[in-house]
């Protein structure tokens, strides 16, 4: 499942590599946070891979 906005593709990225161990999970906060406690590693990959280009900034809260 690609992300829906470029906020999403970025926080999935630091929630990626924080579960690689690449960077701390205690820097992490928000979105970022909530991916690195519910996801995947695959499903993180999923969405960190998305390409950036004509996604909005960020989604409208509906």
């Amino acid at each position: 499942m690609p992300a829906k906005s470029k906020a999403q593709q970025r926080a999935a990225g630091a929630a990626l590599s924080a579960k690689r161990g690449e960077t701390s999970s205690d820097a992490l906060w928000g979105a970022a946070r909530e991916m690195f406690d519910s996801m995947t590693e695959a499903e993180l990959e999923d969405f960190a891979a998305t390409p950036l280009k004509g996604l909005p900034d960020k989604l409208d809260d509906d």
